[in-house]
């Protein structure tokens, strides 16, 4: 549908009890300006007075949450939806008379925005279940992360506190490994580890199956470092067994999450293909549609795919003392992240993504350049998988 076949534009500033709807006609005078209750039949009661004046193009500023049932309603009445980025929102207040930041106000500059400046617009995701539910998933997942860096920054700040030498053997993921927590939930930390001796810790992580004698002889060791007690261990290693069973269980809930998205993965073939290519797991392959919007065919190219994730350069030039190129400060959070990831693990596990790695930094580019140059090679084969239905081909990657 173009601006053309439109004849009201509804901008929905949403809200968790009610939202505020403003719709304009092709004239730009004002259709309707009240609230509305987040309600089924209100929200449709809404829709239907507008659509006696024309086809209607619903715009939401928030497409997901609180701005999801809108969209829903929209779409089984055959009404067209779109989404305005807080971004392009902000900026075309700007343009309006007046600063205050009112619902009634948001939702007037979302309809003025896709009546006059609907190039702003932005898809409002697709109405398909499985990336409904990946959405859910994801969203999830990244709340179990941030719970688990709480826990593990904890852990990390009490052994620093009691004990500094047996907090650096923790170093980097040694911290989380299951042998680790079980051993901290077990015995508590450095003081109690010393009170059973090396041989009975030992014995019963045999016992229990863990592969773990490598670190317990850096524990040890590190426990030879340190002769005194700092006042507040034995309280410390009271409470490190119950954050090191609290690590375990979030680490649980989040393979639990990764066998779900891997169920969903297999019935979707927007995401079965990207998770075919080397650096992407199942948690990237998850997050790349979610950016997309669940349909490539919203991008007329790998380069308008690219620049929408951010990672095209941007080109900086003025008369003849400024001319050049510096990375984009705009794009898709979640897809420049999850393309810079994978661009990141390709450049260390996949030989090919290894030698173009190299070359750019033999070029002189510092280390997140090369991973761009490289992200925005792999966008090209990211883009035209899922065009033409193929999994990856090992390609021969050239500078």
């Amino acid at each position: 549908m173009t601006p053309d076949d439109i004849d009201v534009w509804v901008g929905l500033d949403v809200g968790k009890s009610a939202h505020h709807a403003h719709a304009l006609d092709r004239d730009g005078d004002t259709l309707y300006d009240k609230p509305v209750r987040q309600d089924e039949k209100a929200i449709r009661s809404m829709l239907g007075k507008l659509s006696k004046h024309g086809r209607v193009l619903l715009v939401v500023d928030q497409p997901n949450t609180i701005g999801s049932l809108p969209l829903t309603v929209a779409r089984d009445m055959g009404i067209a939806v779109a989404y305005l980025p807080g971004t392009a929102m902000r900026r075309t207040a700007q343009l309006l008379p007046g600063d205050a930041k009112t619902d009634r106000r948001d939702a007037h500059v979302i309809a003025w925005a896709a009546l006059k400046l609907p190039e702003t617009l932005r898809d409002a995701g697709s109405d398909d279940e499985t990336l409904a539910a990946l959405r859910m998933l994801a969203g999830h997942d990244e709340d179990l992360a941030h719970e688990s860096t709480r826990h593990i920054n904890r852990l990390r700040s009490l052994l620093l506190q009691t004990h500094p030498a047996f907090e650096r053997v923790l170093k980097g993921e040694r911290a989380t490994r299951d042998a680790t927590l079980a051993l901290l939930e077990r015995y508590g930390g450095p003081a109690g580890m010393k009170r059973a001796g090396i041989e009975d810790v030992k014995d019963w992580a045999r016992s229990n199956g863990l592969r773990a004698g490598r670190i317990i002889d850096d524990m040890f060791k590190a426990i030879g470092e340190q002769t005194v007690t700092v006042p507040g261990t034995l309280m410390a290693e009271t409470i490190i067994p119950s954050i090191a069973r609290d690590i375990k269980a979030i680490k649980d809930r989040r393979r639990e999450v990764g066998r779900q998205v891997e169920k969903l993965l297999g019935d979707h073939p927007l995401l079965t293909v990207p998770a075919s290519m080397p650096g992407i797991g199942v948690r990237t392959a998850s997050n790349i549609p979610l950016g997309i919007g669940g349909d490539i065919a919203n991008f007329k190219s790998a380069a308008h795919l690219a620049a929408y994730a951010g990672i095209a350069p941007a080109a900086g030039q003025s008369g003849t003392s400024i001319k050049g190129e510096r990375p984009s400060r705009r794009g898709n959070k979640r897809l420049r992240n999850a393309l810079w990831q994978t661009a990141f693990v390709a450049s260390t596990k996949h030989p090919p993504s290894i030698a173009y790695y190299k070359r750019k930094r033999e070029q002189g580019k510092h280390h997140n350049a090369a991973v761009i140059c490289l992200a925005r090679r792999r966008c090209d084969v990211i883009y035209s998988m899922p065009k033409n239905g193929a999994l990856y081909q090992e390609p021969a990657l050239v500078a």
